[in-house]
C-alpha cells in the first residue's frame, strides 16, 4: 500500500554517507561522535552539525534528490516536509535562492521518483515573535509554489507558543495550514498553547497523555498528533521504548499518523516506525490501516 508521511524534516534526512558527499573534508570519527547521542541537546548538536554542511543552494539540492529516491523505495507516495527555513536565515543563507534550488531539484527528481511533496517552513520559536514572523512571511510569499504549511520548532520551554498568535494569523490568512511541534520535551501546557493559537496537527504530542482533558480536546476536535517512535527514544523524550504513549494514545481515540521525523540521523524508515508499532505495542493489522488512512485525510493537500 502506498503511503503517506506528515512529520519528516529535509535536514534531518541526511544521513552519515550524505554528510560525506555534502563536506569531503569531514572525518568519519567527526561523523560518527556527531551520531552518538543519547538525549534531545545531543540531537540538537547532530542537527547544526549537518545543518553546517549545508552551505549553497546546491546542497539543498542534492539532499532533496536524495530524500525523493529514498521516499520512492519505500512506496511512499506522498509527504510533506519541514524546511528549516528559521534555520537557513539564521545562517544568513539567500532562502530565494535557497528554495529555487529545491524547487528544481524536486521537478528533476519527481522524473524518476515520482513522489509528491509539499513543504512546511518552520520557525524556530525560542528565536521570539519578530523571527517567527519574518518566516510566516517568507512562507507566505510560496504559498502558490509549494509551500502548504508554516509552524514551529526549536525549544518548547523557550519558546511559549502564545507569543505566535499574531505570526499564525498572518500565516492562516494567507492561505497556509498551521502546525507546530508540542508536547515533545515540555508539557500537556505546550500543546495546548499550539491549539490556542491555531496549530491545526501537533507534531509529535506525545505528553498529551498526562492530562485526560487535553486529551479528550484533541479527541473531540479531531486533532492529529505526528507521532515518531524511534525519534522520541533516540532524543530522550520516553526513557524507554516500552514506556512509549502511543498504544495509549491509540486506545484513547486519539487521531495518530506514525512518521519518521529525521530518518537519516536516527537510522529509520516509515516501514520500521509501523513493524516498531506491530512488534513492540500489538497494532493489529486493522489499527495499522487506520493509522495509514488518517495520514491520508489529515494531508494538508488533497
Amino acid at each position: 500500500m502506498a503511503m503517506s508521511e506528515l512529520h519528516l524534516h529535509l535536514e534531518g534526512t541526511v544521513d552519515r554517507e550524505t554528510v560525506a558527499l555534502l563536506d569531503p573534508s569531514v572525518s568519519r570519527e567527526e561523523v560518527d561522535t556527531a551520531w552518538n547521542f543519547r538525549d534531545f541537546g545531543g540531537f540538537i548538536d547532530c542537527f547544526r552539525f549537518i545543518a553546517r554542511r549545508l552551505r549553497e543552494p546546491r546542497d539543498y539540492a542534492l539532499i532533496t534528490k536524495r530524500m525523493m529516491e529514498r521516499l520512492a523505495a519505500q512506496d511512499i507516495c506522498y509527504a510533506e516536509v519541514t524546511l528549516g527555513a528559521g534555520g537557513i536565515l539564521f545562517r544568513n543563507l539567500d532562502f530565494d535562492e535557497v528554495w529555487r534550488a529545491i524547487r528544481a531539484a524536486q521537478r528533476e527528481a519527481a522524473e524518476a521518483w515520482p513522489v509528491e511533496i509539499w513543504w512546511n517552513l518552520d520557525a524556530i520559536r525560542q528565536f521570539g515573535p519578530d523571527h517567527v514572523m519574518q518566516v510566516a512571511r517568507l512562507a507566505a510569499k510560496y504559498v502558490d509554489d509549494g509551500a502548504v504549511s508554516f509552524g514551529i520548532g526549536g525549544d518548547e520551554a523557550a519558546g511559549p507558543a502564545s507569543a505566535f498568535r499574531e505570526a499564525f494569523r498572518y500565516a492562516r490568512d494567507a492561505g497556509l495550514r498551521l502546525t507546530a511541534h508540542a508536547g515533545e520535551t515540555d508539557g500537556p501546557e505546550s500543546i495546548r498553547a499550539a491549539l490556542d493559537i491555531g496549530a491545526e496537527r501537533i507534531g509529535h504530542g506525545i505528553r498529551a497523555v498526562e492530562d485526560e482533558n487535553l486529551m479528550r480536546r484533541l479527541r473531540e476536535e479531531n486533532i492529529p498528533l505526528e507521532v515518531c517512535i524511534t525519534s522520541n527514544l533516540r532524543t530522550g523524550a520516553v526513557t524507554s521504548l516500552h514506556e512509549h504513549p502511543v498504544r495509549r494514545l491509540l486506545d484513547a481515540g486519539i487521531p495518530i499518523t506514525l512518521n519518521t521525523d529525521d530518518p537519516g540521523i536516527f537510522d529509520t524508515t516509515l516501514e520500521r516506525e509501523f513493524a516498531i508499532a506491530k512488534e513492540n505495542f500489538g497494532f493489529f493489522e486493522t489499527e495499522v490501516f487506520r493509522v495509514q488512512t488518517w495520514a491520508e485525510l489529515f494531508r494538508f493537500r488533497r
